[in-house]
């Protein structure tokens, strides 16, 4: 018992030591949960510096895991949703699909993801029409799901109506992510932070 403890725990160094000469991020941490219904790994996650990060696709459940819960918690409960705009958000949200790329490593992400969350439940937004892929410092996934999104900053908030994207939010709103969002959704001309 002693020996295969021994072998475990060089095993273990290795693969923490391997992994970290990879830009930081290692091998799975077996957190990740199986979707019901396509039968996806969800809420994965691998080593990353000095804790993990959730690594391809995800969902709120996800931001409840220790190394993300006190940021998220703390970041949805202490914003002040503009429930105005929420309330006009409401209908032009209704045939509308979201994707969500953001890092549970990035300050950014980590600011405007509870944020964001906290407006979708204020506009009653149903959440299996959002798609949360988290990526590593590389804006990458070992899925590809960020392939032909042009994605350069995260968070990356995209917003689909009939598969065509009807705009997106990079990095941080210009005026709120309420507004942004209704500008967006209204049809109305907006240019996120890094548009041309």
């Amino acid at each position: 018992m002693k020996k295969l403890f021994i072998i475990l725990s060089a095993t273990l160094l290795i693969a923490c030591n391997t992994s970290k000469e990879k830009n930081k991020v290692g091998k799975n941490t077996s957190n990740e949960m199986i979707s019901e219904n396509n039968k996806e790994k969800i809420n994965d996650t691998v080593t990353y510096e000095d804790s993990v990060m959730l690594l391809g696709k995800a969902n709120r459940k996800g931001f409840q895991m220790d190394a993300f819960k006190d940021w998220f918690n703390t970041g949805y409960e202490d914003y002040k949703v503009d429930t105005e705009t929420a309330e006009k958000l409401k209908p032009l949200l209704k045939d509308v699909d979201i994707t969500v790329f953001m890092g549970t490593w990035c300050e950014d992400s980590q600011r405007e993801t509870p944020h964001f969350y906290k407006i979708l439940d204020a506009a009653n937004f149903d959440e299996s029409k959002l798609t949360l892929i988290t990526v590593s410092e590389e804006k990458t996934t070992p899925q590809g799901y960020e392939e032909g999104k042009n994605i350069t900053n995260v968070p990356t908030i995209i917003f689909f109506k009939n598969d065509k994207e009807l705009g997106r939010i990079v990095e941080y709103p210009i005026e709120s992510l309420e507004k942004d969002m209704f500008a967006i959704l209204s049809g109305k001309d907006y240019k996120h932070a890094y548009a041309e």
